[in-house]
Formats: C-alpha cells, structure tokens, sequence
C-alpha cells in the first residue's frame, strides 16, 4: 500500500484533526497521559510524576509538562 492510499483512506479524520489543531503524533503519549491520570488520582506529587513519566517515556521533564498541557486543552471542533 502506497502513503497516498493511506492519506486517502484517512482523509476525513487527518482533516478533522488538522482543523482542531490536534497533532497525530501526539497519539504516541496517549499512555502517558492515561498514566498521569490515574498517579493524580493517587493524589502523588507533581514532581514525582513528572520525573517517572518523563524518564519511562524518554521524554524531558519539559517536554512532559508542555504534552500534558496540550492534552489537556479543550478541543475546538470545527464543523465538517
């Protein structure tokens, strides 16, 4: 299968997404997102947190509370 092929099957979703200004590869911290949740939940500090996600991710602490920030936005959904 071609990229075009792929492009093509997934318009509609990558023109939504683009128009949210939602980064696809953002998709890849999913995990570390849903992780934080629930240690929040656990009521652990911020900067346990932070130094665990950031170290099992590979990720900077920097990078980790800037991807949590964007994660966290409400979406602004624009009509189709």
């Amino acid at each position: 299968m071609k990229v075009v092929e792929i492009l093509k099957l997934g318009r509609n979703w990558l023109e939504l997404l683009q128009d949210s200004c939602i980064k696809v590869t953002d998709v890849r911290f999913l995990d570390m997102y849903e992780e934080y949740l629930s240690m929040t939940d656990e009521g652990l500090k911020m900067s346990y947190i932070s130094a665990c996600l950031s170290e099992k991710f590979r990720i900077s602490e920097r990078q980790f509370f800037y991807l949590i920030k964007r994660l966290s936005q409400d979406c602004k959904i624009v009509a189709v």
